[in-house]
């Protein structure tokens, strides 16, 4: 019996835990966080180990990332960003490292789940809700209230902003959950075609040449939307973080 493209998505546990009755096991996408993170880790600390200055290909590939967030944050949150440095590279990392793991076969992708996506998103808008109060107070209330609009509209306007702000982390993990669902969704669906008309036989199974052509490109094209979504995903938090920082702008 064929699977259905939605089984690729099932959470799975793979050791049972309990503490005070709640259900803590080890699942599919706990394993996948934890190869993830010590992928990410080892990356990262085997390329910075013996800094050179003719950099090898290794070092020069940490080097690429480095300088692809420093610029990230630069850009959109000015030198103030430089202390989030470390945050925002390690969360850049991290969902990458997912979203490409994902593309692995028989690996589980676990930004497929928009729970997790909302988890680190609703912690992304705390925390940035807690800077901007730190640092500006009562004045961080600026941000629902843009400069030049008339009093008798202030209202509204500061209402509609209210709700566009604490819809943040919902668009920030709809988004990546909706692109990594329906990109394997595509993969799988295709994939089966391939199978389904192969296992005909003859000159018949030649017609599978198409839909795994169609599967490659689909494939090239879901690696181009891990990225782009981890990258999005970051610099969304990062113009987040400016709002923090200049919520006068």
């Amino acid at each position: 019996m064929a699977q259905s493209p939605i089984d690729q998505f099932k959470i799975k546990p793979l050791a049972h835990f309990e503490i005070a009755g709640i259900d803590v096991s080890f699942t599919n996408s706990s394993l996948m966080m934890v190869a993830v993170v010590a992928a990410v880790t080892l990356f990262v600390i085997g390329g910075s180990r013996k800094i050179a200055v003719v950099p090898g290909r290794w070092q020069m590939m940490v080097e690429i990332f480095y300088d692809f967030i420093a610029g990230m944050i630069r850009d959109n949150v000015g030198k103030e960003g430089k202390a989030y440095f470390p945050f925002i590279f390690t969360l850049f990392m991290f969902i990458l490292g997912l979203n490409l793991a994902g593309m692995i076969p028989y690996a589980f992708t676990t930004t497929s789940h928009i729970a997790f996506n909302f988890a680190i998103a609703a912690f992304i808008f705390l925390g940035v809700t807690v800077i901007g109060f730190a640092k500006h107070g009562i004045g961080y209330m600026k941000l629902f209230a843009p400069a030049g609009v008339p009093f008798w509209l202030l209202p509204l306007i500061f209402v509609i902003e209210l709700i566009s702000y604490c819809t943040r982390p919902i668009s920030l993990s709809v988004r990546l959950f909706a692109n990594m669902l329906a990109g394997h969704i595509m993969v799988k669906v295709f994939a089966g075609f391939v199978i389904s008309i192969a296992g005909i036989g003859g000159l018949a199974a030649a017609g599978a040449v198409l839909p795994f052509t169609v599967n490659v490109l689909l494939t090239g094209l879901e690696i181009l939307v891990a990225c782009l979504q981890a990258y999005v995903f970051t610099i969304l938090t990062c113009i987040y973080l400016n709002d923090a920082m200049h919520p006068s702008h």
